[in-house]
């Protein structure tokens, strides 16, 4: 099951950034070299209770004029409406209900999306439960008082966003079939993709960035076999700014890479692979999810007997962080290798599914500790005592040391690698966990 998505839309000032901090706790802290960790905190992976959900913050609201606000505010709200599950709207109970409350909460309203009608700086229950009865008038139900800054009544609120996720039903076919997100960069022929696979004109295209204007799920059979393609398509306006833009399609690849099983980052030939892949590569690594880099437009290269290896390099170079990701060439306008694209998925998703038996882990483990020794530190010499698969979707590993301090990456890599030359895991990543065990317990 992908986890559901929470959206917070409100006004500028009203606490926002506050509530995303407090909900997100220390994940926002961290800082990795990751491309698609974004530093501009769009979204965050949460836990309440015993539900874990995706949280946006829909942001991108600077106070200029009531008129751009207001603008602004439908814009987020849209944003919303499409990619979240449940939404949280936040007000101020010290400004009081201002008119771009009321339009945003019609929108919100009319949508049918469950929404969490939230009043913020109530930071005195007795003080200002009055001021937040007047909250009721937006006609989105009851407001739930909280304070972000003192971090009073979030319990009570998350309790009301939890109870509209979806029950986990029992495992239907719909759950068996392969899920595949198409992302990537404005224009680069994701829809064009997902038409010549459908062979129908199903998603809108036209030569202006951003003109696709909802994720799709396609429904394809291919030899007997049935896939869901989630089109990311992402962008609602075509003259917002390049940061609106930008923001759009990273929540809308965020929200399509976490329902999906494989992902398909195109990229366009023509342009090269950017930071921007990248970045939209690293939400999908980040995920553990398995991944194809798909190259397209390449009937539009010319090409020498070098051009390929060239172009992989490039694509390697970029995308360092993932050197798992399989490559594909293709083309959407001619079909070339489309096709080819179906049994790649498959190989795919059987490695991201592959289970190792712990014995023979132990075995790969045991020679390469032999071939190489762990690392030591003021004399004391790391030991590896155990390695077993925990889970899958990705494959995922514990080992057991002596000490974790001294567990280098760069040796964890080492194991990873070796673990790799004897199954391949061809196009998804591995995660390793390390645990400490006493040597008497070992």
């Amino acid at each position: 099951m992908s986890k559901p998505v929470v959206a917070i839309v409100g006004r500028p000032n009203v606490g926002k950034s506050t509530l995303f901090n407090v909900l997100a706790g220390e994940m926002i802290s961290i800082v990795k070299d990751t491309p698609g960790v974004t530093r501009d905190r769009i979204y965050a992976d949460v836990s309440w209770l015993d539900k874990e959900f995706t949280l946006i913050d829909t942001g991108g609201i600077e106070p200029e004029s009531n008129d751009i606000i207001l603008s602004q505010m439908r814009e987020q709200a849209q944003i919303a409406i499409d990619t979240a599950d449940v939404i949280i709207f936040i007000t101020d109970v010290r400004q009081g209900m201002v008119d771009a409350d009321s339009k945003v909460a019609d929108m919100l309203r009319r949508s049918g999306k469950p929404v969490v009608l939230t009043v913020n700086k109530v930071d005195n229950f007795d003080k200002f439960m009055p001021d937040v009865y007047e909250f009721y008038n937006l006609g989105i139900g009851d407001p739930s008082p909280i304070s972000a800054s003192s971090r009073l009544g979030i319990g009570d609120m998350l309790d009301r966003v939890i109870e509209y996720f979806p029950e986990h039903t029992g495992e239907g076919e719909e759950d068996e079939r392969p899920r595949v997100a198409i992302v990537g960069k404005p224009n680069v022929g994701k829809s064009s993709i997902i038409n010549k696979l459908l062979g129908e004109q199903r998603v809108i295209v036209s030569d202006i960035a951003g003109t696709t204007r909802d994720a799709i799920d396609t429904d394809i059979v291919h030899d007997g076999k049935e896939y869901v393609f989630i089109d990311t398509a992402g962008l609602r306006r075509k003259n917002k700014i390049k940061e609106e833009l930008e923001r759009y399609s990273i929540i809308r690849t965020v929200t399509a890479v976490e329902r999906a099983d494989v992902v398909l980052v195109v990229i366009d030939a023509t342009q090269g692979v950017t930071e921007q892949d990248a970045k939209i590569a690293g939400i999908a690594h980040e995920r553990g999810k398995g991944i194809i880099v798909v190259v397209n437009k390449w009937d539009a290269i010319e090409k020498n007997d070098k051009t390929m290896r060239e172009y992989e390099n490039e694509v390697r170079r970029v995308l360092s962080f993932m050197p798992y990701a399989e490559i594909m060439y293709v083309s959407a306008e001619t079909g070339q290798r489309l096709n080819r694209l179906y049994d790649m998925i498959d190989m795919v998703i059987e490695n991201q599914t592959m289970r190792v038996a712990t014995g023979v882990l132990n075995e790969i483990m045991t020679e390469a500790v032999a071939m190489q020794q762990p690392p030591s530190d003021k004399g004391k010499r790391l030991k590896l005592f155990y390695i077993t698969q925990v889970a899958v979707k990705p494959p995922s590993f514990v080992i057991f040391v002596n000490d974790k301090e001294l567990m280098h990456f760069s040796y964890t890599r080492y194991l990873e690698n070796k673990i790799r030359e004897a199954f391949g895991f061809r196009g998804t990543a591995l995660k390793f966990f390390i645990r400490e065990r006493k040597e008497k317990d070992s």
